[in-house]
């Protein structure tokens, strides 16, 4: 210890206490005499006590005048250098005397706050004065005096000492620098942590970005992370409470807690291990801006890199991933939006699979802002990876092209485009080998080109039927003539970005007497070549000039008449290509005779001129290509080929192909037999028939018989006869032999078993000849077969086969009832249309999902009658969840396209058009399917759940018919949709069985509880005043009730329970869930087709309706009057919203969704065989049930304004058998 330094020390502090008025420069000079001898004072280091106290109170002694001294006067010195070497000489002191405080209690606070104020300059560090104020920092974060605030209650001082520090640290700080500052708030949290402190810290960590240093906020983590555990039970209470009620948090900072809560879990996620699973409870609310808050933040999370935040919360995951499908369109947009980071912080993995595929299903969502951000996340995927990404979700995105909505479409043509760039970079540098995914997205790109309902291929055909229709104008000129002529005129001018100016332009070139630009357009229509086709339009442009008053519409309207991407050098290119395919490239050849024939397919006549070409490929195939076949089918009636050339071969594939192959042949021979040449259908037939009797190649043989009798049925019929006694006889009489009981790979069934449904398909398509063809034959006998196949699995009794064989079976002959339907609905009995039908209801769920999918196809393309989709009714009470939900899908696509289409036909009818073209009509034939279910509850059955499982499909169907978002909510639609059913079911109610009399009591207890179940659905009161007077009720189904006796054995309590008993089955109180996290069922902001808009039957078990009434077993139930269950199950719409609307929205006042979301639709899928558009839903006699006025109810009365309904039918008093009611009743064909 320096003698001299503490004798300096000494008399420095007691000049300076005697100089009450020195000079500025006295002071300094003194100051910083005392403070660099106080830097040379150590601290006692001898380890013996005594000594140690000793060397301390000499100490003591000489720096006392000096304490006196700063604390008596120089601490409350204006003049900023003398500050600031006092506080180096403060500073000097606490390091020199600690652990003790060298001053008394009274002083520290204005101690402390000269220190801080020292502080304050740190930001400037081009003052000269910047090392010494550094100085001060070191010693103090050494001496840890700051901590001594905390004993005197100065915990304002700790507060803006935290908040100067968070100011004044810079990027260009050294390293210690921090160190210290960190050292010092780090000593004062471990001793003591507070609120206040703990916002500061909080409050730095999300200005970054804001327009604060970082540097504060790398202070922030740092603190953080020292102090985790310090500071996690103030930072739990506060985000915790945040979360589960933000507005009894009065602090500022909880408008920012989502991004607290992301900045704290980078730098110390220990502290929100009880934060995080909170977050749930956002993901649930039913608040959708909160919803949408807490996926992007959760979403963030699970994209930091290394964290693997998706496999530790699992339970949050979860819900994370029900958001995809959330009902809120902006939160689908959100989900969508965090999967990059996602896929990027998780390359592998279950979480990473299911992300995908719940990106997969949004590719097909309802809403077209969902769908475009999702092909967007898409590309960005496969343009962050090429080789990884998935193919199916490439394949998927690339079908947006074709989507319904314009900017879908260009936003995936604009990003497939770029990934495809990247992908023929990636294949030229040798990182990437060709991939078929990627190579569709070019071929997809090129199709819109010659889409059918691409603008440019649509005005070419328009133009065409223009000049064709100008031509016979000037012949026969004739008012129709002109209407036909401006309605296409109309349809062009819509292709133009100025309908309006277009439409002027064509009004003037019509009145043109110039044949000469006629002639010239004409010309590049037909022009194959498409250098030719530019050299004609330059032509035509250069002698119209452009002084033409129509020289810009005439330039524009030429470049659509010609060919501007495909020519017929293109066909010739890609001929050559397979004609010099020498190395035997599979890949390669299929690729170019696919693109030949999507070209081919548009544009048929650029085949012509290498009709030769294409002779010599197929004749020298080794292996028949089935692609240049279709071509040959496709291009058959625009190109010269000769028949006879080709038949040999053609004959010889029919004979020795494979089914697909056979398909096409015939096909072919048929596009290009003229009318002289239909003799080879003779020759061809009788080389069939020959080879059917020598069994060979018998699958390919069927196929082509059946294609023969569809192209030329006269020659079929000719061979009918010993056609079908083969098919009887030798195929679905024969009996399994060893080899023919082998099953199939890709059938699933025995080989007898699959030539019994090749041989039934040959049979059917004798009856379904294309262009209309008048059929001799008698369909009897084949509906036969089939009846007796829906029914036993076979055609003949005695046939021993697998249940396996027997549900293929069943399912073919399914098929071929649906396809008959096209043409002989009018001869398909009801029996055979029930036993149809119930393949919906088949053991077997490949049967019930094949069968399904079908009749969806065919509904879809308008091929078969509305009352077939009464399936899709049964299908929604399938114990598969899938089946189920795609039954549910296929509903509400029908409905919703087909109420369209009746709408245009009543307004194109002018008198109301006819109400057999509704969906709603299907439940007549729904009514009488359930009432002839073998299931249909014993005639004492009284258990109300028996019959609320047995009727969910038309409860089902009920609820899909009148919810309004099926329909775009179209409320007229709706109401007509219930008035129409108000009056079926009492159509119903004054008919009786056709067949079977003693069926009749069935029928009206299902129209009863259809009544009243519609009656509970009449939210808006509509009044029946306006349902159809005239109800048409099919004569093969239903007859008039000769005595107008209504029959039933239930009482209106049973009815309104079993009404009751469906709605209680899935009906959930909305009151009973938590404020921030209510959900009807599951979840009710997951979107999932049906769940969020109608009332789907739960989960249950099978009930064996076969049993009788004494057999099943009764529940039992607590005596309930009909009154109370009614208030139970409908009260405030925003409480227990029961029907339609059960969990369309908790914001539902009304009992009506105010949003109108659009059902999803997936891709159109073409169908293998020709479909026929049915002129007429109904071309059978119909019993006419007139409802005579007095029976006319009005709902408006039955809904009060506490929101019940009642269901007041009384007029149709339920007894066994009732008075008769005065009702004129007739027989009409419709």
């Amino acid at each position: 210890m320096a003698e001299s330094s503490l004798q300096l020390i000494s008399e420095i502090g007691t000049q300076l206490g005697r100089q009450t008025r020195s000079g500025k420069d006295s002071i300094l000079k003194s100051l910083k005499q005392a403070a660099n001898a106080l830097s040379e004072i150590e601290q006692p280091s001898s380890q013996e006590a005594a000594k140690k106290l000793g060397a301390g109170k000499k100490i003591e002694v000489a720096i006392n005048p000096l304490r006196k001294a700063i604390v008596n006067g120089l601490i409350q010195h204006k003049d900023k250098e003398v500050r600031l070497l006092v506080a180096i000489c403060l500073s000097e002191i606490f390091r020199v005397m600690a652990p003790e405080p060298p001053f008394e209690d009274k002083y520290l606070r204005e101690i402390f706050k000269l220190l801080i104020s020292t502080f304050a300059e740190l930001a400037d560090i081009t003052s000269p004065f910047f090392s010494r104020r550094v100085k001060i920092l070191e010693t103090v974060a050494r001496c840890k005096c700051c901590v001594i605030m905390l004993d005197i209650d100065c915990d304002d001082l700790v507060l803006e000492m935290f908040n100067i520090f968070f100011l004044v640290v810079r990027e260009n700080h050294q390293q210690s620098l921090i160190n210290h500052i960190v050292s010092i708030l780090t000593n004062i949290l471990t001793e003591e942590t507070s609120q206040k402190v703990v916002d500061v810290i909080l409050r730095n960590l999300v200005n970054e970005g804001k327009g604060a240093p970082s540097a504060s906020y790398q202070l922030a983590v740092s603190i953080s992370q020292h102090c985790a555990e310090k500071l996690e039970p103030f930072v739990r209470g506060f985000l915790t409470t945040c979360i589960l009620d933000r507005d009894a948090v009065e602090n500022e900072l909880k408008e920012f807690y989502h991004e607290i809560i992301f900045k704290l879990f980078q730098c110390a996620p220990q502290m929100l291990l009880a934060v995080i699973p909170n977050l749930t409870q956002e993901l649930l609310t039913d608040q959708v801006d909160v919803r949408i808050k807490a996926v992007k933040l959760i979403g963030k999370l699970f994209g930091l890199p290394g964290q693997h935040v998706a496999k530790h919360y699992r339970d949050l995951f979860l819900e994370f991933l029900k958001r995809f499908s959330d009902k809120s369109v902006e939160v689908r947009v959100s989900a969508l939006q965090c999967v990059k980071a996602f896929y990027l912080a998780n390359p592998s993995g279950t979480a990473l699979h299911e992300v995908l595929t719940a990106l997969e299903d949004r590719l097909l969502d309802f809403d077209d802002r969902v769908r475009m951000q999702a092909v967007i996340v898409a590309c960005d995927l496969a343009l962050s990876n090429l080789k990884s990404v998935p193919p199916k979700l490439i394949s998927q995105a690339t079908e947006r092209l074709r989507d319904k909505k314009i900017s879908v479409r260009k936003k995936a043509l604009h990003k497939l485009v770029e990934v495809y760039q990247d992908y023929c970079k990636k294949c030229s540098e040798g990182h990437m080998a060709i991939s078929d995914h990627f190579e569709q997205i070019l071929c997809k790109v090129l199709m819109l080109c010659y889409d059918k309902d691409c603008k440019e291929f649509r005005l070419q055909k328009e133009m065409q039927i223009y000049l064709a229709l100008r031509k016979k104008e000037k012949e026969n000129s004739s008012e129709e003539m002109q209407k036909r002529m401006k309605t296409t005129i109309i349809k062009m001018v819509a292709f133009f970005p100025d309908p309006s100016k277009a439409e002027d332009s064509f009004t003037k070139l019509s009145q043109m007497k110039d044949n000469s630009i006629f002639n010239s357009l004409a010309l590049l229509l037909d022009e194959v070549k498409f250098r030719d086709a530019l050299n004609n339009r330059d032509k035509f442009l250069k002698i119209l000039g452009d002084r033409h008053p129509l020289f810009e519409f005439l330039r524009s309207l030429s470049s659509k008449c010609s060919y501007n991407i495909f020519g017929s050098e293109h066909v010739h290119c890609i001929l050559d290509h397979l004609s010099c395919n020498r190395s035997g490239n599979r890949l390669l050849e299929a690729s170019s005779a696919k693109l030949l024939l999507a070209i081919i397919s548009i544009f048929p006549s650029l085949l012509r001129g290498s009709e030769v070409q294409l002779q010599m490929l197929i004749e020298e195939s080794r292996q028949i290509n089935d692609k240049l076949i279709e071509v040959l089918v496709k291009a058959g009636p625009h190109i010269c080929v000769q028949l006879s050339e080709i038949y040999p071969i053609l004959q010889r594939v029919c004979l020795e192909g494979s089914r697909t192959q056979a398909k096409f042949a015939v096909a072919a021979i048929a596009a290009l037999a003229g009318a002289s040449e239909q003799f080879f259908f003779s020759e061809l037939c009788k080389e069939l028939v020959d080879s059917l009797h020598r069994r060979r190649n018998i699958p390919t043989i069927l196929q082509s018989l059946g294609c023969v009798a569809q192209y030329s049925i006269s020659t079929f019929e000719a061979q009918n006869v010993e056609i079908v006694s083969f098919i009887k006889e030798n195929i679905f009489q024969a009996y399994a032999t060893d080899d023919l009981n082998s099953p199939d790979a890709t059938s699933g069934c025995c080989n007898s078993c699959q030539l019994k449904i090749y041989g039934l398909k040959t049979l059917v398509k004798s009856f379904l000849p294309h262009r209309g063809t008048h059929v001799r034959q008698q369909i009897n006998e084949v509906l036969d077969i089939l009846s007796k196949m829906l029914q036993m699995g076979d055609a003949f009794d005695g046939i021993n086969s697998c249940e396996g064989d027997r549900a293929h079976i069943r399912l073919a002959a399914a098929k071929s009832v649906l396809q008959l339907s096209r043409r002989w609905d009018l001869h398909i009995s009801p029996e055979i249309f029930c036993s149809t039908l119930f393949m919906a209801k088949d053991d077997s769920s490949l049967v019930r999902r094949l069968f399904l999918n079908k009749t969806h196809n065919l509904l879809k393309e308008h091929a078969i009658p509305i009352r077939y989709a009464c399936a899709f009714a049964l299908g929604t009470s399938d114990c598969l969840k899938d089946l189920q939900n795609d039954s549910f899908k296929y509903m509400a696509e029908f409905i919703k396209e087909y109420s369209r289409e009746a709408r245009i036909c009543q307004a194109s009818a002018g008198q109301g058009g006819s109400v057999t073209d509704y969906p709603a009509y299907i439940v007549v034939f729904l009514i009488y399917l359930l009432a002839h279910d073998r299931g249909f509850p014993h005639e004492n059955c009284r258990d109300e759940q028996i019959y609320a499982q047995f009727c969910s499909p038309l409860f089902n169907l009920l609820e899909a018919l009148v919810n309004a978002t099926i329909v775009d909510g179209d409320m007229d639609l709706v109401n007509d949709a219930l008035l129409l059913l108000l009056s079926i079911f009492r159509a119903v109610k004054k008919a009786e069985d056709a067949a079977d009399a003693q069926n009749t009591p069935k029928l009206h207890i299902i129209a009863d509880i259809g009544f009243s179940f519609v009656a509970a659905l009449n939210y808006n009161g509509v009044s029946s005043s306006h349902a159809p007077a005239l109800v048409l009720l099919p004569s093969s189904l239903y007859k008039a009730n000769p005595r107008c006796l209504t029959w039933s054995s239930v009482d209106d309590s049973f009815i309104n329970r079993i009404v009751y008993a469906f709605k209680s089955q899935i009906c959930v109180p909305v009151s009973s869930l938590p404020k921030r996290g209510r959900k009807c069922q599951e979840d009710n902001t997951q979107l999932d087709i049906f769940k969020n808009h109608t009332l789907i039957l739960a989960p249950h078990k099978k009930v064996d309706f076969s049993r009788t009434g004494t057999e099943t077993q009764t529940n039992v139930r607590q005596d309930i009057s009909v009154g109370q269950r009614r208030r139970q199950a409908v009260s405030s719409p925003v409480s227990k919203s029961v029907g339609l609307h059960e969990c369309s929205t908790i914001n539902n006042q009304h009992g009506a969704s105010k949003k109108s979301e659009k059902i999803l639709e997936k891709k159109q899928l073409s169908s293998s065989c020709d479909s026929v558009t049915l002129r007429s839903s109904l071309a059978e006699s119909h019993v006419s049930i007139q409802i005579p006025e007095r029976d006319s109810l009005s709902f408006k009365e039955n809904v009060s304004a506490g929101g019940r309904i009642t269901a007041e039918h009384s007029k149709y008093s339920r007894a066994k058998i009732k008075d008769p009611c005065s009702l004129n009743v007739s027989m009409k064909r419709k």
